[in-house]
């Protein structure tokens, strides 16, 4: 029993820390909760199955969290959630149209002398 906690405790915390880099903005609860997931598999693990258990846990929360961050960047669901459109509109900016049609106070000093 203590040890399917230890697993689904892991898998739902790399899930939440995918879901907090990849899809959710800013470190928030999704974020806090997998990194908490993950710190409660390896307690559990250390406390009710042993030592060698406990880091073996650690070992494999470390392992799984950079090979799922890793296999999702490589993944083509990244390059589908990615904004990739080009935008071709040009805006002129006031201080350019001022420049093009009003004449600048040093031309307006030569123009009187």
């Amino acid at each position: 029993m203590n040890t399917i906690l230890v697993v689904l405790l892991v898998l739902a915390g790399v899930a939440l820390l995918l879901m907090e880099m990849f899809l959710l903005p800013g470190f928030g609860i999704a974020g806090v909760s997998g990194f908490g997931c993950l710190v409660a598999a390896v307690i559990v693990a250390w406390a009710c199955i042993g030592h060698i258990a406990g880091l073996i846990t650690l070992g494999a929360c470390v392992v799984l969290t950079i090979l799922a961050v890793w296999g999702f960047m490589r993944s083509k669901a990244l390059d589908k959630m990615a904004l990739d459109a080009q935008i071709d509109g040009h805006v002129e900016l006031a201080n350019n149209r001022l420049k093009k049609d009003e004449p600048q106070p040093a031309e307006e000093a030569d123009k009187k002398d």
